[in-house]
């Protein structure tokens, strides 16, 4: 049985008492979200060409993938104009700023962690 990320985040599916935490995981896991989340941390709308550039190096397909899904997940607006060329622009939602708390806390708990080794 494959992995879904959907059926993770439907708790209604998933009668664990961890599901909720499990949704946030799956959300948020991976090598590039956080990293995502971080460069649109500051609040100006990026390109993808700008995001790219503070990430490097992923690749385009791995970044259009985990930007459609914090698209879907209503984490980040993207923004197309209709210039030509088009330009698209990508900047973080309420809820998406709504997760600078828990970012603030996992910053905090990671210098924590790292000291005490």
């Amino acid at each position: 049985m494959s992995y879904s990320r959907r059926t993770t985040i439907n708790c209604e599916n998933n009668p664990d008492v961890d599901c909720t935490i499990e949704a946030s995981l799956s959300i948020l896991g991976g090598k590039w979200k956080l990293k995502i989340y971080k460069v649109l941390r500051p609040g100006q709308p990026l390109r993808f060409t700008e995001i790219k550039e503070r990430l490097d190096p992923i690749s385009d397909k791995t970044l259009t993938a985990q930007l459609r899904e914090m698209e879907e997940d209503n984490l980040i607006l993207r923004e197309v104009f209709p210039e030509i060329p088009p330009r698209v622009e990508y900047c973080l939602t309420d809820l998406g700023r709504s997760l600078e708390e828990i970012f603030t806390a996992l910053e905090k708990w990671g210098k924590t962690y790292i000291n005490q080794r």
